[in-house]
């Protein structure tokens, strides 16, 4: 496996994570696994990201929206390594991202070209990805998530959402857990300038707890480690506005343009091409201070 490049602009800039869903029941609507070839429009959806605006693009094929249901590596795989291959050979040098819980899974996306392993899993990551991302010298986010197996609430019209546990106080809780884990990737071998961490919005909060959160992510900068946001079209911005995941672009837009704000480096979106406006406009007026 060759060397794993550094992502440009990390750290110096927020940078844009366009999401590319090879699933076929994604919370959003935006599935690719139902086109009747789904590689040609998953590189097509690529490269008008690309063109919009991402800086890095992030391939999934589970979906993680609440209650969703659990597929195979090998079925992942299927999903996932062709596409990741194709957009690597058409952009090669935009970073790609497999958004995966499974080692096995991952060792194959790094193989077809990604060079970051976006994990959600949750409190204890299994050790074969650490050792994995340790060998492979590969960026791994690491998010955090308490969700509770099948605690799920599921309303018709706003989507699932993942039951909360019980915090003594969020932002203090996810800045200590992530610390853990953070610590705990280096002690398996993960060097320190390859982790990436992530306060996990809409997995296991509360509305309110989100909100928190999001106000106050400049907290969770003093760890030190660049930090990935991902507000976009989640179920807690459609209880604040009514609204479904379709239409919930300007609430995704504030919540992207107060997390560019309190200091995330990487925004990971569905829609591209506005959201790269705000945060092009936020990190303007930042940069003016």
């Amino acid at each position: 496996m060759p060397p794993v490049p550094a992502i440009p602009d990390l750290g110096r800039r927020p940078l844009v994570m366009g999401v590319v869903n090879m699933t076929p029941d994604s919370f959003s609507g935006d599935g690719l696994l139902n086109e009747p070839d789904y590689v040609t429009a998953a590189v097509a959806q690529a490269e008008r990201m690309v063109a919009d605006g991402a800086d890095i693009l992030d391939i999934g094929g589970e979906s993680t929206r609440p209650g969703a249901e659990p597929v195979s590596a090998e079925e992942e795989i299927h999903r996932t390594a062709p596409v990741i291959a194709a957009i690597h050979a058409r952009l090669p040098a935009v970073p790609l991202s497999i958004d995966t819980m499974k080692p096995d899974v991952a060792t194959i996306a790094l193989k077809e070209g990604a060079s970051i392993i976006n994990d959600i899993s949750r409190m204890k990551q299994d050790l074969a990805m650490l050792r994995l991302a340790a060998s492979s010298g590969a960026y791994l986010v690491i998010m955090h998530n308490r969700t509770i197996e099948g605690a799920v609430s599921l309303t018709p019209r706003i989507g699932g959402e993942y039951l909360a546990p019980t915090y003594e106080n969020v932002v203090s809780d996810v800045v200590r857990d992530l610390h853990a884990l953070a610590e705990r990737a280096k002690n398996t071998g993960v060097a320190a300038d390859r982790i990436i961490l992530d306060p996990g919005l809409g997995f296991g909060k509360t509305v309110e707890q989100n909100l928190l959160l999001i106000n106050e992510m400049d907290k969770l900068t003093s760890l030190g480690y660049p930090l990935l946001a991902g507000p976009s079209r989640k179920s807690f911005i459609g209880r604040v506005l009514d609204s479904t995941p379709e239409d919930r672009l300007e609430g995704t837009g504030t919540a992207i343009a107060i997390c560019t704000l309190r200091g995330a480096s990487i925004l990971r979106v569905h829609d591209v091409k506005p959201m790269a406006r705000v945060v092009k406009m936020v990190s303007s007026i930042i940069a003016t201070s």
